[in-house]
């Protein structure tokens, strides 16, 4: 569980650090954007140098994604396999392999290693945007920018609220986890042994005080508002005033760029 590293800040003095939430959460939905417009190993490489250079300018250890990776690689897995087997091939093209209801060709590789890749680009992504923000200036930023559909009754400010606490308490929930789990194992319970399905029923034990947890901490936490008398996003006045710097439009720009540069490759067949 301390493999999951979604919602954890990492204070720090970096370019990116010092860049305006609303830039890293605009950039960061370009480099999605990108990402599926993707459909070469040229496309990927290019994507894949901007991330590495987005993690080199963070200073973000390289081995803190990685292990925030370990919490997905059954996902991971699991949709390689389908895009293995599933994919068909083109037309004429001999199958690499076939067995029982099983057939891999070249197509199938392809698509599997694809996907793997853009799967852990996206992760990478999203983790470094969590770990050189902090949760209160994820949710400022999400505010200005849906802030437009206040004009239709949209709750802006309710709805970046209820994701920064979201992002904020991950950590704590898999803290909360971990304790629980070690006071389980020294009354003699047993979460490493036996095959997936007994490891998934010994988890089950987990759930009950994990959720009495959880509520407990909503509540304290609804009780500390209401005592310091928040009443939603009317009136509120905040201790940062977010304003774009050059390095911001030039980060705008970089996005877009990749955006522009990914689709040319991916029409010229690249």
């Amino acid at each position: 569980m301390k493999d999951i590293t979604l919602g954890q800040f990492f204070p720090g003095d970096t370019v990116v650090h010092r860049l305006d939430p609303r830039t890293k959460i605009v950039f960061t939905a370009l480099y999605i954007v990108a990402l599926f417009l993707a459909k070469s190993y040229v496309s990927y490489g290019v994507v894949l140098g901007v991330l590495a250079l987005c993690v080199a300018l963070s200073r973000i250890k390289v081995k803190v994604l990685l292990r925030g990776m370990r919490a997905v690689i059954f996902i991971v897995a699991i949709t390689a396999l389908l895009n293995l087997f599933y994919t068909a091939g083109a037309p004429g093209e001999a199958p690499l392999f076939s067995w029982w209801i099983f057939t891999v060709y070249p197509a199938g590789v392809r698509a599997a290693a694809f996907m793997i890749l853009r799967i852990l680009l996206l992760i990478s992504c999203t983790f470094l945007l969590t770990y050189t923000t902090s949760p209160i200036l994820i949710t400022d930023g999400l505010e200005r920018l849906l802030s437009p559909l206040k004009k239709i009754k949209v709750p802006v400010h309710e709805l970046a609220m209820m994701m920064s606490i979201a992002l904020r308490f991950i950590p704590t929930l898999v803290e909360e986890t971990d304790k629980i789990m070690s006071a389980q194992r020294a009354r003699g319970a047993d979460f490493d042994t036996g095959n997936l399905a007994r490891r998934a029923k010994a988890l089950v034990p987990l759930l009950v005080p994990l959720f009495i947890s959880a509520f407990r901490r909503a509540d304290e936490l609804a009780i500390a508002m209401e005592c310091r008398c928040y009443h939603g996003g009317e009136g509120r006045t905040r201790l940062r005033q977010l304003k774009f710097a050059a390095i911001d439009y030039a980060a705008f720009s970089w996005g877009i760029a990749l955006c522009v540069i990914v689709w040319a490759l991916a029409r010229c067949g690249l």
